[in-house]
């Protein structure tokens, strides 16, 4: 037998001083993460048990989470043994312990809130968890109000893992190793080879990343292979260095990107000679004749599988009335996750990439073009109207630095019979919007609103006794799409007899679907959203071709008649579109989706993943199915996923 299978444990405790103290912080946090990620794993065990990813998940679990700790534990290693050297091992006791306690409190706290994320996201705590902690305010009613039991719970799991860990260290230290010098030396030496090695867990150029550890097209399966430490820590990394899309999936030279996005805008005569905006050009609008008012009622999560026109539940009868009245789209998909990701596309029509949406981001706060500005411009008066608090999101300071010249939030609101986490009820919202397009038509000339809903959001809270309730306790997320459809019905209702209506074109569309969910890279059926657009010379029409909420601001300037140059690379879905070039494109989290209508035999899509070759896929009944590589089409796709970044970072949108 060796000498150290010969000591007994507390020898070796004594043996390796302080040190053991690291080694048992490593190992009862690895078996906790591994505890956790089999109770993840047993409550997916439907998609776990279906795809054999056990091994996998383990597999790479066990390589995130060394990683993790290794990480972790490299500041204590480095002050013991800079302690070591100055002879000062006792001074770091309470240091190394705090470190420690703190480092366990926050892997703790991840693991158990994972479960809600999950079910609200089908995603490990990400970069949304990151955002979300920007709005202390509105996220802790939220919070407060919808998830009691899931806060309880949580902060008992997490005293009770904090006390159990403050006794086993207490317990655990010992002040100084009885090694002699040479040893100790080694030891040192070790332990800073294997915390390194163990924090890369890479023999190649890159260290461990999650693209490392994915094998699944389904997404969560490849997040149950990380831990939420290293999931969120992962995307703080990500967010300081904005990574752009060139690095997650691939450069192109920008003359072939370009020519890629101009030809898949399908502008035949188009003539693009600006060089600081290279996709801007004139468009001739549709409508001729006096200009007409523009009102976008942007709804909150609202999936087309709530929607009954589009095969949904029972729960929007105002909404399946307007798609029988107005122009409704059968197959349109949003462009992300999160409400600034729609608004991103609907008021602005920029392309979704792996980094934030513009709305957030720093270059795009003054002179960024959205449809505010290009209306502006043509004499239109620009509003935003929303019920709750318009910083949230940052919306207040782009939309303020982009052109529109007016916001209406719930401060201004005057009157509020019901006030949720979220801000004003929808009924709220509308009674307002009423009274300011009311407003705005007095004074005669053409007006631009944004009316950005709420109540159908997490608590989900409405005022009683308004609609029959579709699910028995009130606050579902059907219950509230219900209620959100209710309002909207109202709303149009009064707008038919306004002094406004004749004179307007509205849109009901929705920011993104809501707990997008689902096992695959990409899961498309739930981009599917509700778009109508409505209005008195609106004619009744069933649009069953593919589209992107991209396309939906140049359609809306063509039939409100405002013609201009502009760098929207979306269509204008009021000419025609031959059916083998109808698009869709979307991001979910760090994967690109680009859609290709192809017939009867179902959807082409090329999905790209960070660091990963491009993959092709028939999109049929609702499945992904592994198809060959369409390269013209993965190029197409790769231009598409690029050119976002590219035109954000060189200026090219404005």
């Amino acid at each position: 037998m060796g000498i150290t299978q010969q000591l007994s444990l507390h020898q070796l405790k004594t043996k390796l001083g302080p040190y053991w103290l690291l080694l048992a912080f490593f190992s009862l946090s690895l078996m906790m993460l591994t505890l956790a990620r089999f109770g993840l794993s047993v409550w997916q065990g439907e998609r776990v048990f279906s795809s054999h990813a056990w091994l996998n998940i383990f597999v790479g679990g066990l390589r995130v989470d060394i990683s993790t700790l290794s990480y972790i534990l490299m500041p204590a290693l480095l002050l013991l043994i800079v302690a070591s050297v100055l002879g000062k091992q006792n001074m770091t006791r309470t240091v190394i312990k705090y470190y420690l306690l703190i480092m366990t409190a926050l892997l703790i706290f991840f693991e158990v809130i994972t479960p809600t994320f999950i079910s609200e996201y089908d995603l490990r705590p990400n970069r949304l968890f990151i955002e979300y902690l920007i709005y202390p305010k509105e996220v802790s009613k939220m919070i407060f109000s919808g998830y009691k039991t899931e806060i309880i719970c949580t902060f008992i799991l997490l005293g009770l893992g904090i006390k159990a860990a403050a006794m086993v260290f207490a317990s655990q230290w010992h002040s100084r190793t009885q090694l002699s010098p040479l040893k100790h030396s080694v030891l040192v030496i070790s332990l800073l080879c294997l915390t390194v090695l163990g924090a890369r867990n890479s023999f190649g150029h890159r260290p461990l990343n999650p693209a490392m550890v994915a094998f699944s097209t389904d997404h969560l399966l490849n997040d149950l292979s990380l831990n939420s430490f290293y999931s969120v820590a992962f995307a703080i990394k990500q967010l300081s260095n904005e990574k752009s899309s060139q690095d997650f999936y691939g450069a192109m030279p920008e003359e072939q990107l370009l020519s890629t996005v101009r030809k898949s805008m399908q502008l035949q005569n188009a003539v693009f000679n600006d060089s600081s905006a290279p996709t801007k050009t004139f468009r001739q609008a549709t409508h001729q004749g006096k200009t007409k008012n523009l009102v976008i009622i942007l709804q909150e999560s609202l999936g087309a599988r709530y929607v009954g026109a589009l095969g949904g539940l029972p729960l929007t009868p105002n909404i399946d009335k307007l798609y029988q009245q107005g122009w409704g789209f059968d197959n349109l998909y949003a462009t992300g996750t999160r409400s600034v990701r729609g608004i991103e596309a609907v008021i602005t029509g920029f392309t979704p990439t792996p980094s934030r949406a513009v709305v957030k981001l720093d270059k795009s706060q003054r002179d960024f073009f959205t449809i505010a500005d290009f209306l502006a411009k043509q004499n239109y008066h620009t509003q935003f109207i929303y019920g709750g608090e318009s910083h949230f999101d940052n919306m207040q300071s782009f939309f303020l630095g982009n052109g529109f010249q007016e916001i209406v939030d719930s401060d201004d609101f005057a009157n509020i019979d019901f006030n949720g986490s979220w801000g004003a009820s929808d009924e709220d919202l509308y009674t307002q919007a009423d009274i300011e397009l009311t407003k705005l038509q007095q004074q005669g000339k053409p007006f631009f609103s944004l009316v950005f809903s709420s109540s159908n959001h997490s608590p989900y809270e409405f005022p009683d006794n308004k609609i029959a309730l579709y699910d028995n306790d009130k606050q579902t997320r059907n219950n509230a799409a219900k209620y959100a459809d209710y309002a909207l019905g109202s709303f149009i209702e009064k707008a038919k007899k306004s002094t406004y209506w004749d004179d307007t074109v509205f849109i009901v569309i929705a920011d993104h679907d809501s707990r997008v969910s689902g096992a695959s890279l990409v899961p498309i059926d739930h981009f599917r959203i509700p778009a109508v657009i409505f209005g008195k010379d609106i004619p009744a029409k069933r649009d069953h071709q593919l589209a992107s909420q991209l396309d939906i601001p140049a359609t809306l300037l063509s039939l409100i008649g405002a013609s201009g140059e502009h760098p929207m690379i979306g269509r204008d879905l009021s000419k025609p579109i031959a059916p083998q070039q109808q698009r869709a494109m979307m991001q979910y989290d760090k994967n690109f989706a680009y859609i290709q209508a192809n017939g009867e035999q179902g959807n082409k899509v090329v999905i790209l993943q960070p660091h990963k070759a491009a993959t092709t896929y028939i999109y049929n009944q609702h499945q992904l199915i592994p198809s060959a590589n369409d390269e013209a089409l993965v190029q197409t796709a790769l231009g598409h996923a690029n050119f976002g970044n590219i035109a954000y970072q060189n200026g090219w949108y404005h």
